[in-house]
């Protein structure tokens, strides 16, 4: 089959889920076995996320082949269920670098190199490109930002023109508020938001509505008739605490009925099996009788898109083991001391250290993983998080007062973290990290060994800086555990207290944590913690 293409637009604000409705319909097209992915449209004028602040932008997501990419990409991961391609990922900048490589080469033989027809030709050749090479039936194109922005234009352009010669639907993602002076929903943004899309030269095919509440048959009639749909191309987006549910949701709507329609093509048989294995994995988040309170002791959790897969890897984790999860969010820069620590920390189940970058709120975290460490409350360490775990235990039961990583201070006398030999005469910043799927030998009877079931494993990274090897003997004196170490025996993976209740990662095994297949390390943690304190939900 030629490959179609469903492109996934906001026409009003940002902010509304173009991710989880461009993943929730890959995921009902993967439920009639058809092989399909999510692409991305950015239009921001960085080459990746890379040097992105998590401040600004949430989350940056690694991939596999060492892609640093948008946030969304975790989202199509965990729905999708497969590994996401670098190539998927289209920035502004990446586009315009390509662009003037070839006309300095001389490619466009002496013509001015204008947004139309260049610009626009580049993007559709990256499409048709990922569509041969993928051998996909369907691309479900999210086009990031919103309709009027600027920076996306010219992406919305080149969709017009993808659609004047391919088969293509046009889903339109938009916000219906409800007024509580007049308590009414209204419409009128979404008909002018649609205004101006066809304006552009598109036509809404499937107009998504997200709305607190369920939207009545008024609202409907009045939104099909100035949109010029009929009303069962209208889907509702409703407020839900589990995201996972919405493919199955948008179906009992008739989301895959409205596509395959709009494509004028006959629809595959529905694998039944798939769609019972999903709702069966995922319909019980959040909804078990027992819970655990697992804190993230973070820089970045004012906004809590910078630890979105770790939250994400922790309701995986929490449902496999039906137990209802609550996150408690604490900033690091709050911990200041026992006291501060012990009023943080006195009731919960277990803890996360996820990763970061730079010096602030890292004092804070290591009163935290002593806190635990001494209270016997299961720890996870993620990058970073590792890191502290052995300078506090480096510190604190090695008796290295001074231990501490070369990127807190580069005249540490005991730097237990140190930056990669390959990293210390790099210039540049962007995609220069220790990045993607690393392969590591797991010791035996350890907890690794129990998350992870094998001698060997593989996870992704994102760092610069590593476990100083000159303190490996030492600290095993003291009963510090390597139990996970690259094949060459030379970087220090896992690392675990030898109480069997906190466990460490060079890695960030957030990011190939599944609903179906939740992340072996949070797996332990989670157990430990039902284990160690559990509530009544």
């Amino acid at each position: 089959m030629q490959t179609k293409y469903i492109v996934v637009l906001g026409s009003l604000l940002s902010g509304l889920g173009k991710g989880v409705v461009t993943a929730s319909i890959s995921k009902i097209l993967d439920f009639y076995d058809c092989r399909s992915m999510p692409m991305k449209f950015d239009g921001y004028l960085n080459y990746d996320c890379g040097t992105m602040n998590p401040f600004r932008h949430g989350e940056v997501f690694v991939l596999d082949d060492k892609s640093e990419v948008d946030m969304d990409f975790g989202t199509y991961e965990r729905f999708v269920g497969a590994d996401m391609d670098g190539s998927l990922s289209i920035t502004g900048g990446k586009l315009f670098s390509e662009l003037i490589k070839k006309e300095r080469k001389g490619d466009f033989l002496g013509r001015d190199v204008q947004f139309i027809p260049h610009l626009t030709d580049l993007i559709i050749s990256k499409i048709r490109d990922a569509s041969e090479r993928l051998k996909l039936d369907f691309l479900i194109i999210e086009v990031g930002g919103t309709v009027g922005d600027i920076e996306n234009s010219y992406f919305i352009e080149a969709m017009r023109q993808l659609s004047l010669a391919e088969k293509t639907v046009f889903v339109n993602l938009t916000y219906v508020p409800r007024l509580s002076s007049v308590g009414e929903q209204k419409t009128k943004p979404t008909q002018i938001a649609n205004r101006n899309l066809m304006q552009l030269g598109i036509r809404t095919d499937i107009m998504v509505c997200r709305a607190e509440t369920k939207l009545s048959s008024e609202v409907k009639q009045k939104i099909a008739l100035f949109s010029n749909i009929s009303q069962d191309m209208i889907i509702e987006d409703p407020e839900i605490d589990n995201v996972y549910s919405m493919p199955l949701e948008f179906m009992e709507q008739g989301m895959d009925k409205a596509i395959f329609g709009k494509l004028e093509i006959k629809a595959p048989k529905l694998n039944r099996l798939k769609v019972e294995a999903w709702a069966n994995a995922t319909k019980g988040m959040r909804r078990h009788k027992n819970k655990v309170r697992i804190a993230i002791v973070g820089k970045y959790t004012n906004l809590k898109d910078s630890y979105a897969s770790v939250s994400a890897a922790v309701e995986h984790s929490a449902n496999w083991h039906k137990i209802n999860p609550e996150i408690v969010w604490i900033e690091s820069d709050l911990i200041k001391d026992d006291d501060s620590a012990k009023s943080a920390l006195g009731n919960i189940s277990g803890m996360i250290i996820p990763g970061g970058f730079g010096k602030r709120g890292t004092e804070g975290m290591i009163k935290a993983i002593e806190y635990a460490r001494t209270n016997g409350i299961p720890c996870l360490g993620i990058c970073l998080g590792m890191q502290l775990m052995a300078i506090e235990y480096a510190r604190n039961v090695c008796g290295i007062k001074d231990a501490d990583s070369s990127e807190f201070n580069r005249r540490a006398a005991n730097k237990i973290i140190d930056l990669m030999e390959n990293q210390r005469s790099l210039e540049e910043k962007g995609g220069n990290m220790r990045l993607g799927s690393w392969p590591m030998s797991i010791r035996e009877n350890t907890l690794a060994m129990e998350a992870y079931g094998s001698d060997k494993a593989a996870e992704r990274h994102r760092h610069r800086y590593e476990f100083n090897n000159a303190f490996r003997t030492e600290m095993e004196k003291h009963g510090f555990v390597f139990s996970g170490i690259s094949p060459d025996g030379e970087l220090v993976e896992i690392i675990e207290w030898p109480n069997g209740k906190g466990i460490g990662t060079q890695s960030h095994p957030e990011f190939k944590s599944r609903p179906e297949r939740p992340s072996p390390l949070f797996n332990v943690l989670i157990k430990r913690a039902s284990d160690y304190l559990k509530f009544s939900a």
